[in-house]
């Protein structure tokens, strides 16, 4: 089992930072101990250098001096001080058992005397020899001393350096629990946007993407809850009609009664079956729409081509002339399925809505490095109050033939939208019927 903690990132910043934190303030005690105690051993080396040389000037040979300073052996002396003459007579010490070597290595040395260890300076004063000594036991309980008061602060600011990082770092990471509340207080059909404000630059790209996740969900439940309400609307009649027809065809008297009741129960169950294809349809492209998936390059002339051989059959069985009348280079981002829904739908509009032997023309242009789709026809148009209101769901302008579901349009219009493109319907000045036109921007 780890000892790290892996699933918290408050728990692996703390571990980290207070590891670091004790490490480091273990090697800065060890690294300042280590200094004191070598600037402590200079400071003592430098003191017994000064003392014997600020003997040399020398001292009278004989042992007067010597007898005057005898000292009693239970005094206790950081240094011991013996004078040596030329002819190995001691004139001088410090204590009276120092038992110090009469003769030493000039300058500093290290000695055994007294069971102990001496740090030990000589220096010649000229007919006589100074030593100065120093028991290094004392010496490093001394160095000691002053090495710990150097590193007591380093140690008692360790603890203070760690409430310091729990608190930075529970106060970075403070943005985070706010959105955790903010998600978790949430009910499950609320999909409003989380606040951005004051929030890290490490976080605040995190939330916006989950704001825009739930934008997409939120525009797909209203795409799925316009599906369910314009199917359970719009159905709800056809399906009446199919009933009554389904009696009608039961009450047929004869042959010919029977044979009515059957095309006008053949011709519901295609309006009917039109109606959901179209539903199908919408819905799917409102849920592309708010899904935003991803888009490629679309060779909009090609397709253009593609669905005009789908719809030669129909429009020939009408006599209709439908053909490309321009066809630039036209490539466009956006998505190839989406885009042949949107061409057949205002293809067979306008084949359904023509008049046997009428024209229908299909164009793209190049304006600007923007692509245009223009459809054309010769049948009778639209009213000018009605062109705004024929991208609505449904709408269907009175008197007009055919069985269509009034969703063609507002399917066109949804796969514009999802393209960023503009749809316009307008009156046709070279065939006189309906003209409808696509603006696709530039892909660049």
């Amino acid at each position: 089992m780890s000892l790290l903690p892996t699933h918290s990132l408050r728990a692996r910043l703390l571990w980290f930072l207070l590891a670091a934190v004790m490490l480091t303030a273990g090697a800065q005690a060890l690294i300042a101990y280590r200094t004191a105690l070598a600037e402590t051993d200079e400071i003592f080396d430098y003191q017994m250098q000064q003392m014997a040389l600020s003997l040399r000037p020398g001292l009278p040979v004989g042992g007067e001096l010597a007898e005057r300073f005898t000292t009693d052996d239970g005094d206790n002396f950081d240094f011991v001080i013996q004078v040596w003459s030329a002819d190995g007579l001691r004139i001088f010490q410090s204590t009276a058992r120092a038992e110090l070597p009469q003769r030493a290595v000039l300058g500093f040395s290290t000695v055994q005397a007294r069971g102990t260890s001496y740090r030990l300076f000589s220096v010649a004063a000229g007919a006589q020899v100074i030593q100065v000594a120093q028991d290094l036991a004392a010496r490093r309980q001394m160095a000691g001393t002053l090495a710990l008061r150097t590193v007591s602060p380093i140690l008692l600011m360790v603890p203070l350096l760690m409430l310091l990082v729990w608190w930075v770092v529970s106060a970075s990471l403070a943005p985070v629990s706010r959105v955790r509340q903010q998600v978790a207080a949430r009910q499950a059909d609320e999909l409003g946007e989380l606040g951005e404000h004051d929030l890290p630059d490490e976080i605040r790209p995190l939330v916006h993407e989950l704001n825009l996740l739930f934008k997409r969900v939120r525009q797909a439940f209203d795409a799925q809850k316009n599906f369910v309400a314009d199917a359970a609307h719009e159905l709800r009649s056809p399906l009446a009609a199919l009933k009554l027809q389904v009696e009608g065809l039961r009450r047929a008297a004869d042959d010919a009664a029977r044979d009515v009741a059957v095309n006008r129960l053949s011709n519901g169950i295609d309006r009917a079956t039109r109606l959901v294809e179209q539903l199908l349809v919408l819905a799917r492209q409102q849920a592309s729409s708010a899904v935003d998936g991803k888009t490629g390059p679309v060779d909009l002339t090609a397709l253009a081509r593609l669905v005009l051989a789908d719809l030669v059959a129909p429009a020939q069985i009408r006599r209709i002339d439908l053909g490309l009348v321009q066809a630039d280079q036209g490539v466009v981002l956006g998505h190839e399925d989406a885009l042949r829904i949107l061409l057949r739908n205002l293809l067979d509009n306008a084949i359904k809505y023509t008049p046997v032997g009428g024209t229908v023309n299909l164009a793209i242009h190049q304006r600007e490095g923007q692509t245009l789709l223009t459809i054309e026809d010769s049948g009778p148009g639209i009213a000018e109050q009605d062109r705004e209101r024929v991208l609505d769901r449904f709408y269907r302008v009175s008197g007009a033939q055919g069985n269509g579901s009034g969703l063609g349009l507002a399917i066109v219009k949804t796969i514009a939208h999802l393209h960023h493109a503009t749809l316009s319907i307008d009156r046709s000045a070279s065939l006189g019927g309906l003209r409808a036109t696509v603006i696709f921007p530039s892909p660049a």
